[in-house]
């Protein structure tokens, strides 16, 4: 009961990390434009991602321009854009996976050994990919703050944290949380079997009373016995 509760609840935790990892992927909002100055009017707002950087300027629509080269971008960008996408398919391969070791699915049923290395396979996936999230927040969290206080910038060069890596870090949370309940289980003694069909026992038959057997049926009536040549003598 226990262990089907928190298979349910793994599969929902890693659920909304993969949300989490879709929504940070896609998301501009990793470097914002930084107000440093005492003007608290504010005509244009930048945002960078990883795909496109975006500007809205005041009682405009915001407006977005896909990046035209890659090697445009800071290294950081371009390993997060790497690291995110193998998180997003490790996630979802990783449930994906935990779904034919959960108790309530009727792949390998009667086999919890089995069952169990699954969900610890699925667990190890989302482990990894919660790796693949921390890694680049952080190092793109470390090179803003970095910036910041470079006093060789100048304020317009200066970014602040943006909403995607705050997101970032939640999700990595969740994907964490998820691999821990995936992989917090214990190990069956028993480890079952693979076979479809399991052949009876012969060493364990034995005759109904009151039928013939296979040996009665070929042994000489009472009263008759061979001779060397195969032929029935009477005594």
């Amino acid at each position: 009961m226990v262990q089907g509760v928190s298979e349910i609840a793994a599969m929902c935790v890693g659920l909304v990390g993969l949300i989490g990892v879709a929504a940070t992927t896609g998301m501009p909002m990793w470097k914002v434009t930084a107000f440093i100055e005492e003007n608290i009017i504010v005509m244009e707002t930048r945002w960078e991602g990883l795909w496109m950087n975006c500007y809205r300027q005041a009682n405009i629509r915001m407006q977005c321009k896909v990046y035209d080269s890659l090697l445009f971008l800071p290294p950081e960008l371009q390993a997060a854009r790497g690291l995110m996408c193998c998180s997003l398919a490790l996630s979802g391969i990783g449930l994906v996976v935990a779904l034919a070791g959960m108790r309530c699915m009727s792949c390998f049923r009667g086999n919890q050994h089995a069952k169990t290395v699954i969900l610890m396979v699925a667990g190890g996936m989302q482990f990894t990919a919660c790796i693949c999230v921390f890694i680049p927040v952080s190092w793109t969290g470390h090179v803003i703050i970095r910036d910041f206080y470079n006093p060789l910038l100048i304020d317009a060069q200066r970014r602040e944290l943006g909403e995607a890596l705050y997101i970032g870090w939640v999700t990595g949370a969740f994907l964490f949380a998820s691999a821990l309940l995936f992989l917090c289980r214990r190990m069956p003694a028993d480890k079952g079997s693979f076979d479809v069909y399991n052949p009876p026992n012969l060493l364990s038959y034995r005759p109904t009373q009151g039928k013939p057997t296979l040996m009665s049926v070929l042994s000489p009536p009472y009263g008759v016995k061979c001779n060397d040549q195969g032929k029935y003598n009477c005594l």
